[in-house]
């Protein structure tokens, strides 16, 4: 690394740039020219947890009794076994690919937190696979041995594997549309279709006070992923406004696509999870629920609603917000206080 000289010009707000900057060096984070960066930055140090903070005395002596259901166990193993494999997807995706090309110094402090979180995540998946005493090779392998896992990870998995060439750079047209639809396929349907369908399967047990333990993890997981989700749209809209070459009317139609392509994988998931329908739940409402999830999605990233699907699970906008003061779908995250009030931003 070559760094400036002695004297030589200060870094100036109109220098920075989300992609292909030339003046990245130290991580000079002032003058801020990203603000929203640095208050997603802000938003998840204050939503800072441990899964070993959460008791799972009641999970593990239900898990232990017969009152569940062999297709209420199925839901929660499958949901434990794409999740503990997704979460290192994402964090792996983070720190070999998004923060190689991501080039400014806010950005890249909120990556870092990011990483960090994913983590976490994993690790609560290990905490509750231990505590409950699963098979650990079964839950942990099911993205080799389950096909409807297997096919969401080796969608995305696809999405990473340009990024992470050696050679591979955003400096040209076609490698930051490559880059782009890598941020689109894991902030708009990694995190935001795949993992928003599982919390809804998850937390349909938290609401009828079954493995709240698990929920309440799930919860917090949830917390940190509405940021995640958020920060990574405004990436993708700030890459576009700067680069506005990028956003074709083929690109365009190749993001449909793609994302057409998830909600049928999505679909295929929940069949898997819900063969017969537990707790009211079922694939049919899900099919209905994830284009909910991915007409709200395109929206977000300036693509027109293609579903016109209603929410089946009104329920939701209660069960998430772990202090149960404002409505998850219509609301706005301006301020997070850890283990106190929360408002959120609509991550839709």
């Amino acid at each position: 690394m070559n760094l400036p000289a002695f004297g030589s010009k200060r870094i100036r707000v109109q220098d920075k740039r989300l992609i292909n900057c030339q003046q990245v060096d130290v991580n000079q984070l002032m003058p801020i020219k990203y603000a929203w960066a640095w208050e997603h930055y802000l938003n998840g140090c204050k939503n800072h947890w441990l899964p070993n903070e959460i008791s799972m005395a009641r999970d593990i002596e239900l898990w232990r009794s017969n009152a569940l259901t062999p297709d209420e166990r199925l839901v929660i193993l499958r949901n434990l076994g794409f999740f503990a494999t997704a979460e290192s997807l994402v964090g792996n995706n983070l720190v070999l690919a998004i923060f190689r090309h991501v080039t400014n110094p806010e950005c890249r402090q909120y990556l870092l937190r990011q990483a960090f979180e994913e983590a976490i995540h994993t690790h609560a998946f290990l905490y509750i696979v231990e505590s409950l005493g699963l098979d650990d090779g079964e839950v942990f392998n099911m993205y080799r041995e389950i096909p409807a896992v297997a096919r969401k990870d080796e969608f995305e998995m696809a999405l990473t594997q340009q990024v992470l060439s050696p050679d591979f750079t955003t400096a040209t047209r076609e490698g930051a549309q490559a880059f782009l639809k890598n941020l689109i396929g894991y902030y708009v349907i990694m995190e935001g279709i795949f993992f928003y369908s599982g919390f809804a399967m998850i937390l349909s047990f938290h609401r009828q006070n079954k493995m709240t333990g698990v929920g309440e993890q799930f919860q917090y997981i949830l917390r940190d992923e509405t940021i995640h989700l958020n920060f990574g749209i405004d990436l993708i809209n700030g890459i576009k406004a700067e680069n506005p070459e990028l956003w074709t009317p083929a690109f365009q139609r190749e993001i449909e696509h793609l994302i057409r392509e998830a909600v049928e994988l999505e679909f295929a998931y929940a069949c898997e999870c819900l063969p017969r329908g537990v707790l009211g739940l079922n694939a049919s409402l899900f099919r209905e629920y994830v284009q909910y999830i991915a007409d709200r999605r395109l929206e977000r990233v300036g693509l027109r609603p293609r579903y016109g699907s209603g929410n089946p699970f009104p329920w939701i906008s209660e069960t998430i917000d772990l202090t149960k003061e404002k409505n998850f779908f219509e609301t706005r995250v301006t301020e997070y206080q850890q283990a106190a009030a929360l408002s959120w931003e609509d991550p839709f």
